[in-house]
């Protein structure tokens, strides 16, 4: 496919409208990882069961995300991303139909693995159709359209939660994705063009059962960590047999055509920077959703409603940077974009530490807008790097594997923060805002372990995505 034969060149309007669909599917996805947990106690009073046992249907719908999001590439391939996409759409919508009309647990978490399915193939395969519809030198600017739900998400999950739960029926969580998703599918069959797909191209059936498997597992076992609700021996147990299955994944990759993971892609230097390095940054920064929350809440003593009015903020500084961050890719560079931003982001991370009871809470406030503005530069630097160097025919590969990562990178955030802050306060002792500071400072050790990945970076990678030209020596 030559430079001309891009839809959005043929149509500009599209510029806007394809990226503001995907972006569609990206709020709904990230909605829904967080909505549910502010609505807990009330669900489980109407579902006549425990808090603890409804920990299960966030526990189902995030396996399915880590099983399924593989598949979503082969699917593309096989059936066409456009076609793949509006399944997707009214799989999640109608999973969020039946979840808001669940009259028992046993049916809340069958159609929240049925959401977690339609999740899964609605943001690898909605990269996927963004990747393909734009010219690599204006992908910054369909990445920034895309990928703010991505931040918005998860601070508005638990607002929009507790505001239904409070005010309506918890039911409303799941019935608010209804007109999202219908008009998703209406603009997709209106403005996005279908690739035809290759019905040759076979299913890795014995690779997708081990990698399938390996992944669930690992995810199931980073979401006890956090939850406690296991013994710490069969954690351990799960982890080691996902790591066994994963290894003897890549052992058999190497001897198939076309396995259902491909991992050479990792050979691709933008490609395994921005997953690997970026995605080992972002594992420190994925924690602050979780820790800033507990600690306004616990630490500080603030109502929730203040808690979420202050967190909501995070929003703010992410919307900002997007409007700067492709003049600075161009004028400095992948390389440098992200090596500075890993290094303020330990630094941001290390400043919730200086924050204490009476820190006024405009200031607090002004932190976290800064914070996001830092995590955002960060996400959307190594994302668009991720992408900018990759062959077009290993594109649907490629948003698999690296949805897959990023999906990975927030549960290891949160239960890495679960964990520290288990440590920190053995024998039950109270969570003090001093044992928060000692959590944040131990977290802002992971974006520097980035640096040596970000220091491989050659001043030619992603060039033509981000634009810059290193001056001659």
């Amino acid at each position: 496919m030559d430079e001309h034969s891009f839809v959005v060149e043929r149509q500009p309007r599209l510029r806007i409208l394809i990226p503001m669909v995907v972006a569609i599917a990206f709020l709904m996805e990230q909605l829904d990882s967080t909505i549910l947990t502010t609505a807990i106690p009330d669900m489980a009073r109407s579902l006549a069961t425990t808090p603890v046992r409804m920990n299960l249907a966030v526990t189902a719908y995030v396996l399915a995300l880590a099983v399924f999001i593989p598949l979503s590439g082969w699917f593309a391939d096989r059936f066409g991303a456009r076609r793949i996409f509006m399944l997707a759409l009214a799989l999640f919508t109608a999973g969020s139909v039946l979840c808001g009309l669940a009259q028992d647990f046993a049916m809340l978490v069958v159609t929240r693995v049925l959401q977690g399915i339609g999740g899964a193939m609605m943001t690898p395969v909605g990269r996927l159709i963004l990747l393909r519809s734009f010219p690599r030198r204006e992908l910054v600017t369909a990445m920034t359209y895309m990928t703010l739900p991505a931040i918005l998400g998860p601070v508005m999950g638990p607002l929009l939660g507790g505001f239904f739960t409070t005010y309506s029926s918890w039911r409303w969580i799941f019935y608010v994705n209804v007109p999202i998703g219908l008009l998703g599918i209406l603009l997709t069959m209106r403005f996005m063009e279908e690739v035809p797909g290759d019905r040759t191209v076979g299913f890795d059936f014995a690779g997708f059962a081990m990698f399938g498997c390996g992944v669930g597992m690992l995810q199931f076992a980073m979401e006890m960590v956090g939850r406690k609700t296991l013994p710490a021996a069969w954690v351990v147990a799960l982890f080691a047999a996902a790591g066994a299955l994963l290894i003897a994944f890549a052992r058999y990759a190497r001897r198939v055509e076309r396995p259902v993971v491909d991992l050479t892609l990792f050979r691709q230097r933008s490609f395994a920077i921005g997953t690997l390095a970026g995605g080992l940054s972002r594992v420190g920064m994925n924690g602050t959703p979780y820790l800033v929350p507990l600690m306004l809440q616990v630490g500080f003593g603030l109502s929730p409603i203040a808690s979420g009015s202050i967190t909501f903020l995070g929003s703010a500084g992410a919307i900002l940077i997007r409007l700067f961050i492709g003049s600075l890719l161009r004028v400095f560079g992948f390389r440098w974009v992200l090596s500075a931003s890993a290094v303020v982001a330990s630094g941001a991370l290390a400043g919730y530490a200086l924050i204490g009871r009476h820190t006024p809470h405009w200031l607090i406030a002004a932190y976290v807008v800064v914070f996001g503005l830092i995590r955002s530069t960060q996400y959307m630097s190594s994302n668009t790097l991720s992408y900018a160097d990759t062959p077009r025919a290993q594109l649907s590969q490629a948003t698999s594997l690296g949805g897959l990562i990023q999906q990975l990178t927030v549960s290891l955030g949160v239960s890495l923060a679960a964990v520290l802050l288990s440590l920190v306060s053995l024998n039950g002792a109270t969570l003090t805002p001093a044992r928060f500071h000692a959590v944040f400072l131990m977290m802002a050790v992971l974006p520097l372990l980035s640096l040596p990945g970000f220091a491989r970076l050659r001043p030619e990678d992603g060039m033509h995505v981000s634009g810059h030209r290193p001056r001659r020596q």
